[in-house]
């Protein structure tokens, strides 16, 4: 099989590149074809070497094994649906809006119904992408959110894009990414000020755990969170939480740590609040939602985005929630 290397190729190593192309081969199969079976541009090549816009890569099997393998990756696209909305879509971009209890990426319990095989099978579905022309690439989030965190998730189209939005979207150090991110929640607690909240984090991997530092100490990662109440009910208050840097789980555990809750947060939240509104409301989760993506600083491709904004409306139900407990998205500013 031959396949010439295109833009979306371009600066990609050869054995991630064969890993890509056959994604459901094992390293070890990957490497032993580097060694015996492949050529880039009719030499031997490294599985190291950086691929080129171009460059020709042969790969010597039996055709059965070639189209078998190839078959795999694209049934893992196939019979995903499409739960999804198309929020902004344009030759190089896909603004998706998320659902509640959609995986974006796949994990133990769950490998094709995720928000990226959605896409993926959407994509193919519309012309716009063929796993098999495509070679190793395939369109690919560029931010993730939890299982039930709904809301705005990016994907890159092509290479370009895909590299210039993990750049634009990276955490920024100095509390000024290049794309401002807005979350909606509503918290247990009535808040009626600006406030910023400011702390240092270690993760605990292995509980998948954000730990907020109690000391002056300059160890761990900075976490900076914008505060902006909406709406104030007796108990309960709908905020705008504004991330300046990118930490997982970082709204939740700086909000638990102000004592201002996430309602339904059952990792970092109150207890008997989560018991109230499981029992009133059914809500067994976060109620959080990634509310507006604002571009402050293109990359690349995607200089054109600079100063767009996206949005994406919080599902009906976290209306009505909020709603039922004093704090109407309606009466928002």
């Amino acid at each position: 099989m031959r396949f010439e290397i295109g833009k979306n190729e371009t600066g990609r190593r050869l054995d991630r590149f064969l890993k890509k192309t056959f994604k459901s081969a094992s390293l070890s199969f990957i490497y032993r074809i580097i060694r015996k079976d492949v050529k880039v541009n009719g030499r031997r090549a490294s599985g190291e070497l950086l691929l080129s816009e171009g460059d020709v890569v042969e790969v010597f099997l039996p055709g059965e094994q070639l189209k078998d393998l190839i078959q795999k990756q694209q049934k893992e696209f196939s019979g995903a649906g499409k739960q999804f909305r198309v929020v902004f879509e344009d030759e190089n971009i896909l603004a998706a809006d998320k659902p509640y209890g959609l995986l974006v990426h796949g994990d133990k319990s769950e490998k094709k119904n995720t928000l990226t095989n959605q896409v993926i099978s959407y994509l193919i579905k519309k012309g716009e992408y063929d796993p098999e022309e495509a070679l190793s690439f395939a369109p690919a989030p560029a931010n993730r959110l939890d299982r039930n965190t709904t809301g705005l998730v990016l994907f890159g189209k092509t290479l370009p894009a895909a590299k210039a939005l993990a750049i634009m979207l990276k955490g920024s150090e100095s509390g000024n990414p290049d794309v401002e991110k807005t979350y909606l929640t509503v918290v247990k607690g009535k808040l009626d000020k600006k406030i910023t909240l400011r702390a240092r984090m270690i993760r605990d991997s292995d509980k998948n755990v954000t730990k907020v530092l109690k000391d002056e100490t300059d160890a761990g990662l900075i976490m900076i969170t914008e505060i902006v109440p909406l709406m104030s009910g007796i108990e309960y208050t709908l905020i705008e939480a504004k991330l300046h840097t990118g930490r997982t789980h970082q709204i939740r555990v700086q909000l638990a740590d102000a004592e201002y809750p996430v309602i339904g947060d059952r990792k970092y939240g109150d207890a008997e609040v989560n018991r109230r509104v499981s029992k009133k409301y059914g809500l067994q989760a976060q109620l959080l939602h990634a509310y507006r993506l604002k571009v402050i600083l293109g990359n690349g491709c995607l200089e054109y985005l600079e100063g767009k904004t996206l949005q994406a409306e919080p599902p009906v139900r976290f209306a009505e929630i909020a709603e039922d407990l004093g704090c109407s998205m309606k009466k928002k500013s």
